[in-house]
């Protein structure tokens, strides 16, 4: 299962929409650097959004798009919610990120939540702890390289 990474987001502060940059290093054990969410003590170190999702909120008439949910990597032609906890993922040549959360609970409703009724960060947004960062920028290609299902089909 491959994709794609087609916008890098990053903020200054927690709970406010990300700004896409042209590129971002991801650093071991940390998450993006110069991101609010950036924590070595955490699970949530990066957060990834497929445009796939982006666009069903398109589809109910909201002007939204990548970074508007908070994700730090929007993704595109990877089904990011199918992947379980324990995934390891490339993005790249360098960068190996493995999958800690499948969404999240939301104790405040974000702005997208009021002006839709709905938010799709909470149910098909993915967490995922830096195992190797590196450099990555839109364009970059991510992949599964690990998982359950992936073990699976290699045992058959």
């Amino acid at each position: 299962m491959s994709g794609k990474i087609v916008s890098i987001n990053i903020s200054d502060t927690k709970g406010v929409r990300k700004k896409a940059v042209d590129f971002a290093v991801l650093q071991d054990n940390y998450g993006i650097e110069h991101d609010a969410h950036a924590s070595g003590e955490w699970h949530r170190q990066v957060s990834l959004l497929a445009l796939e999702s982006i666009k069903k909120m398109q589809a109910k008439g909201l002007n939204v798009g990548s970074g508007d949910f908070a994700e730090n990597l929007t993704t595109e032609d990877i089904d990011l919610i199918r992947l379980p906890v324990g995934t390891r993922i490339t993005i790249g040549k360098d960068i190996a990120l493995e999958v800690t959360q499948i969404g999240k609970v939301c104790h405040k409703r974000c702005a997208i939540y009021y002006q839709a009724g709905d938010c799709v960060m909470p149910k098909e947004g993915i967490f995922a702890k830096v195992l190797h960062g590196g450099a990555v920028k839109k364009g970059d290609r991510i992949k599964v390289t690990d998982s359950k299902e992936c073990r699976r089909r290699q045992e058959k």
